[in-house]
């Protein structure tokens, strides 16, 4: 069987690791092709990388007959926008986190993916780890849920970084706290909801709350009375932290990197004793992924990380910007 042949948009340095090393180890897959808005950065990406293919603008990568499925690493506000395009031009579509810039346009693109058959999968990476596999398990076999805690801290020392730029959809809750937000909805009991939220937004915020946040604060609840709670932030200087905590009935379980599977570690203790103490390790994150991408394309089957599924997420994100007095992304 040929390989999937891949086409990037944009040279964004999350390429190199979310595709270009996990290529290496998926022989399903090639990338194929490359654009950019400036055709000469496109050319010396690809003959940095050895991709056969570059193109001056994202149309023209789209059009080409020879791409199979398109990996969207653009601002967080062209995802919406450009996943439409690449659906429309009969490309499956690996998009990076956040799928959208809002519920609405999540909604919209995920109607453009069930109609047309293509495999539109947000980038979730860790979700396709083993370790993470573990941690739902041993989570769903200490009882009911109780309490789940999530941190997630991102150093950006440039505060003119377009992570910051709520025009480009940017905020540490767009960020990190979608990792956050996911994880809390894989190990919860059920859908949750936003119950309150602060916000640390940047100075010099527009009076109407179209503003980005350094800092958010999200509390939520589940049924039963489980709660959950998650802070992401972003920092000039420290460490990348990516932690949650469950409490069940009978245990607790906890994971230190899950974003970062591959390098994190777990720990799971039963009425006070700890049973299991390991390391992710093996391929990384984004390996498994690619891996599993190429695979639904191949066979069709379901990803736990759909257009469908990014919609509920990026709800709960808008609730919590208006909970916080924020406003959503694009609004």
């Amino acid at each position: 069987m040929d390989p999937l042949r891949i086409g990037v948009l944009g040279t964004a340095r999350i390429s190199t690791t979310a595709l270009l090393e996990p290529a290496a180890n998926v022989p399903e897959v090639t990338v194929a092709a490359v654009a950019a808005r400036d055709r000469s950065r496109a050319v010396r990406w690809a003959e940095r990388h050895g991709v056969p293919a570059a193109y001056g603008s994202y149309d023209e990568l789209l059009a080409d007959p020879g791409v199979d499925a398109v990996y969207n690493p653009l601002p967080n506000s062209l995802h919406g926008p450009w996943t439409l395009a690449a659906i429309a031009a009969g490309k499956h579509v690996l998009c990076e986190k956040p799928f959208a810039s809002n519920a609405a346009e999540a909604a919209g693109v995920a109607a453009a993916a069930a109609a047309s058959g293509l495999v539109v999968m947000e980038a979730m990476h860790y979700r396709y780890h083993p370790l993470i596999a573990r941690l739902a398990s041993l989570t769903a076999s200490f009882g009911p849920v109780r309490s789940i805690q999530c941190w997630t801290s991102f150093v950006i020392s440039d505060p003119g970084d377009i992570r910051y730029d709520y025009a480009l959809g940017g905020g540490a809750l767009m960020d990190g706290g979608c990792y956050a937000l996911d994880c809390l909805r894989l190990l919860g009991p059920g859908e949750p909801s936003v119950t309150a939220a602060l916000a640390d937004p940047l100075p010099g915020g527009l009076s109407d709350g179209a503003v980005s946040e350094r800092a958010m604060a999200v509390r939520l609840s589940f049924a039963g009375d489980a709660t959950g709670w998650f802070e992401s932030a972003f920092t000039r200087d420290g460490e990348f932290r990516a932690d949650v905590h469950v409490t069940c009935e009978d245990g607790t379980v906890w994971v230190q990197d899950f974003i970062r599977a591959h390098w994190g570690r777990l720990v799971a203790a039963r009425h006070g004793s700890v049973i299991v103490d390991e390391r992710g390790g093996g391929d990384t994150t984004y390996t498994e992924q690619l891996r599993a991408f190429a695979a639904a394309i191949a066979s069709g089957a379901a990803v736990p990380t759909s257009a469908g599924h990014a919609v509920t997420t990026m709800r709960l994100i808008d609730d919590a910007y208006r909970a916080a007095g924020l406003l959503p992304r694009g609004a």
